[in-house]
């Protein structure tokens, strides 16, 4: 492999602007250039003009590119309905893939691009920058190797309040399919939060580049916004090894909370509480190690890192096999819960985030607060509000087969 890699960049709107940000302005990466990029309305992207000034080509499809061009490395920032397709194409093409989270709607989607990945001489990375933070692959490590003892129980909160303007910026978010009847699933277990669910899975895997694998779960969604799917998620998942994962999260709030975790294993506790402090591991209430914030490594570190798995044909920190996992618990989660429960209209009320209208469940911070204290699910508090789905077996899930 030489030196000087290829890039193609699909999507340059939304998250795709800090890849661009990246390969244009990053002063010491001599070592690859963007080749071209990918989007049918580039100039929604305030820097459009500048890529027609440099000469970069822009293409309205994967397909235009690839019908005249490859690239070493094609960087997928599209929609969740668009990543198993255009990851095979790229694929196909014998492109190496960097895809944004998550790997794709469905369990299904995940195995045909593992199929194609291994007809393929190269590799996929699913773009959750946590796992590709040094300070996460530090924490995984030790607790593979046994530091901490066996794990036992683990959980994750988030409160991030979105408007009516997050849910009407496009035409698939919040949706459970597409008007073709493609599965998009989107939800903050599956977009805004899929980096805090997939946390868990991924530093309890057994492997580098492997995640806890799912058994059952049994899930509470619901939904104080006029959507499809849910726009609050609090799911109990028991891995294989017999792990309790509890995985909390909402959009419906006027408070945030940024991503934490809590990892309890038999000789010591694992705790981050959000933002830029550190995570810290305490035995008998004294601290015994710590890890810079997962937050400290730049966005942009999973892009170089794929470039350099790609210059040395290794493997990405963080693959398929890795991101499988969460496809699962996101379909089970569907299973759960086919319909999510709408929060009657009394707990409901409206406020104003950044001049557009938000719908909140004003004591919603706190009571999914104390359930993550509590390591319990809102039903099991009894919340007047809260019902729980069904219990769904995973053991062997491979399709997700609810009808759309």
């Amino acid at each position: 492999m030489r030196d000087d890699l290829t890039i193609v960049l699909a999507g340059i709107g939304g998250y795709g602007e800090v890849y661009l940000q990246a390969l244009l302005d990053e002063p010491r990466r001599s070592d690859c250039h963007l080749l071209a990029v990918v989007d049918p309305v580039p100039d929604r992207s305030p820097r459009a003009d500048e890529l027609r000034r440099r000469g970069i080509p822009i293409h309205a499809s994967l397909e235009q590119f690839y019908s005249t061009a490859t690239a070493d490395l094609a960087v997928l920032s599209t929609p969740i309905h668009f990543h198993c397709p255009q990851t095979c194409l790229a694929l196909h093409h014998g492109s190496a893939v960097l895809c944004e989270k998550p790997a794709a709607a469905t369990v299904q989607e995940v195995d045909r691009m593992l199929e194609e990945e291994r007809r393929s001489d190269a590799f996929v990375a699913i773009g959750y920058q946590w796992s590709f933070s040094p300070s996460n692959l530090r924490l995984k490590h030790d607790i593979q190797s046994g530091l901490f003892g066996a794990p036992r129980r683990a959980r994750s909160l988030t409160l991030w309040p979105r408007s009516r303007a997050y849910y009407t910026r496009n035409a698939w978010v919040g949706r459970q399919h597409d008007d073709t009847g493609r599965w998009i699933l989107d939800s903050p277990a599956n977009n805004a939060m899929a980096h805090d669910l997939h946390n868990l899975l991924f530093l309890l895997g057994d492997a580098p580049g492997r995640s806890a694998v799912p058994r059952e779960l049994v899930a509470e969604t619901y939904r104080a916004n006029p959507i499809e799917n849910y726009d609050t998620i609090a799911v109990r998942i028991r891995t294989d090894s017999d792990v309790d994962l509890v995985f909390l999260a909402s959009h419906a709030v006027s408070e945030v909370s940024d991503p934490a975790f809590l990892l309890e294993f038999e000789d010591a506790t694992v705790e981050f509480a959000g933002g830029n402090a550190p995570i810290v591991a305490f035995r008998d209430d004294e601290s015994v190690r710590t890890y810079p914030s997962p937050n400290s490594a730049p966005q942009a570190t999973k892009l170089w890192a794929s470039l350099e798995a790609r210059r040395a044909a290794s493997l990405p920190a963080c693959g398929l096999p890795a991101a499988r996992a969460h496809t699962v618990c996101v379909n089970g989660i569907q299973e759960s819960v086919p319909e999510p429960i709408v929060f009657p209209a009394d707990h409901v009320a409206e406020h104003i985030l950044s001049g557009h209208p938000l719908l909140h469940v004003p004591d919603l911070p706190r009571m999914l607060r104390e359930c993550y204290s509590h390591h319990a699910l809102p039903h099991e508090l009894h919340a007047p509000w809260a019902r729980p789905g069904r219990s769904v077996d995973l053991r062997d899930y491979c399709f997700f087969a609810r009808r759309a």
